[in-house]
């Protein structure tokens, strides 16, 4: 049972990173039916500039800031330079996105340079607590926090505010939103923005989780969470969550007792979920 314990708290912090990072290609793939392979650069950005601003500050908050304001800067760069020219072209979205996503990474090294950059948890969640016989790691515990909270939010918003009618209606038939006077082009670029921020925000927290950052874990991450949102559905907000906790989980858990399939769980279940389950665990947009 400890060690059942332990493999599952693992798993949830792996699905928590992993929802931050859905979370944001949700509401731009689910909700705007937007293909942009260039969200793992993003998160990549993210990391690196967190790590950057912690440096400098020694403020683990301040340092989460400077990420979000990364990615919502990044964002509104991405949806108006690379992705406004190819709205509705999804051939023209993953071969510009992909483009984008190489540059993003390059550009990392030339800011940041070449080599691989360590990072460690704040001296406040360094270390773990003791229940009975589980060691149950700090910052891993505040991982899950900091998704269950980042999913509070944005639920609430998507279904109880009039911005988050405004974005599921413009996702439905946008012309009549339009019509109503209501500049959909601006909402989409926030939404952009936000999802773009998440991403950021995700990378953030991995960074001091595995201890090493790299360019390119934009393009592994970045699978992860298209992975995520084909099983919990298109634009289902609920279910990139609970996919995102399967997957963790599942990763967690292959890793200890069959190694060999660690890489390929996550494959095998969207393969299973497209088989049986087509349009994935949840539809809608909740």
């Amino acid at each position: 049972m400890d060690l059942l314990l332990s493999l599952t708290v693992n798993g949830l912090a792996t699905g928590m990173l992993i929802f931050l990072l859905a979370a944001g290609l949700t509401l731009i793939f689910g909700l705007m039916d937007v293909l942009n392979f260039a969200h793992g650069g993003l998160f990549a950005w993210g990391a690196y500039s967190g790590v950057w601003v912690y440096d400098i500050t020694g403020n683990f908050f301040v340092a989460i800031i400077g990420a979000i304001v990364t990615g919502l800067l990044l964002g509104v760069l991405t949806e108006y330079l690379i992705i406004r020219p190819v709205y509705g072209n999804h051939v023209q979205q993953i071969l510009i996105t992909l483009g984008f996503m190489i540059v993003l990474s390059e550009m990392l090294k030339v800011v940041f340079g070449p080599d691989q950059k360590a990072a460690q948890p704040p001296a406040f969640m360094d270390g773990s607590f003791m229940v009975g016989d589980v060691i149950l790691i700090k910052y891993r515990l505040f991982i899950i926090l900091v998704g269950a909270l980042v999913y509070a939010i944005m639920f609430y918003i998507l279904q109880k505010t009039k911005i988050g009618l405004i974005v599921r209606a413009g996702v439905m038939d946008k012309e009549m939103v339009q019509s109503l006077g209501i500049n959909i082009r601006l909402v989409f670029m926030l939404v952009f923005m936000v999802g773009s921020a998440l991403a950021a925000l995700g990378g953030v927290l991995l960074a001091p989780y595995s201890g090493v950052i790299y360019a390119e874990m934009g393009m592994e991450f970045a699978i992860l969470a298209f992975i995520v949102v084909v099983i919990g559905g298109m634009g289902s907000f609920t279910g990139s969550l609970l996919a995102a906790l399967l997957v963790g989980l599942a990763q967690s858990f292959m890793a200890y007792y069959y190694s060999d399939l660690s890489l390929a769980v996550n494959m095998l279940l969207m393969v299973a979920v497209l088989v049986f389950r087509p349009q994935g665990l949840f539809t809608g947009k909740g």
